[in-house]
């Protein structure tokens, strides 16, 4: 499948003049340490420029269709081009099935760090868009597959962070501030995973996990938003 990549062109809807920039956009470092004889290098490079052109071409769209105040616009684009958002686009075009991967980040799939390789994936292919068919063609990919998710993130608040939210709505609404406690703490220090809950007064409110308290907690905050109806 990896060899024939007229598929993965299909999916992401452009046709490559030069192949070997669209394979090399897929190519992680990690392959590189078992097959050091592989033609081509990693796609950092790649994804160093994908990463430009994405942030120019969702920054000139912001400029052109909305007036709102440059911290806004900036929030706006920070949500639009994260990891999580880039590397569920980078699933659902299909570009993990692509990948080329050392073995043991193979079998590591729904971690953290597929989920940034999947991120940085996507904005290598979009470097290789750029260099293959020029400006207008990736601006053409950006708007169609990433830019038209903004209105979601609009719609939703997704651009305010969720423990900010949740404190200016309990705030606001019930006039007490969030408490946040951690549940439960397992793993070793370097693969710790933790659940936090959120708490109003005494009532708990609802809980989060994730691999950072931080992260749990911003989990909780964003689950205590949906319990409420906020």
């Amino acid at each position: 499948m990896k060899e024939d990549l007229t598929l993965l062109e299909k999916k992401l809807g452009v046709k490559f003049k030069n192949k070997e920039l669209l394979r090399k956009s897929v190519v992680h470092r990690s392959y590189l340490n078992e097959h050091p004889d592989f033609a081509l290098g990693h796609n950092e490079r790649l994804e160093f420029l994908g990463d430009a052109v994405l942030e120019l071409v969702v920054t000139v769209y912001l400029f052109n269709n909305f007036d709102n105040p440059e911290g806004e616009l900036t929030n706006w684009r920070a949500s639009l081009v994260n990891a999580k958002i880039l590397a569920s686009i980078a699933k659902d075009l299909g570009i993990e099935d692509f990948l080329y991967l050392s073995r043991g980040e193979s079998k590591d799939k729904d971690t953290k760090a597929r989920q940034y390789i999947l991120a940085n994936a996507i904005e290598a292919v979009i470097g290789a868009i750029y260099l293959d068919g020029g400006y207008e063609i990736v601006s053409g990919f950006i708007h169609h597959h990433i830019i038209i998710h903004l209105p979601t993130i609009l719609d939703n608040l997704l651009y305010i962070d969720p423990k900010s939210n949740f404190q200016e709505l309990a705030q606001e609404k019930v006039g007490v501030t969030p408490v946040y406690k951690v549940l439960k703490e397992i793993g070793p220090d370097h693969a710790k995973h933790f659940t936090v809950a959120v708490y109003l007064n005494k009532e708990e409110v609802a809980r989060g996990e994730g691999t950072s308290k931080q992260e749990a907690q911003t989990a909780a905050a964003g689950a205590g938003i949906k319990a409420k109806g906020w």
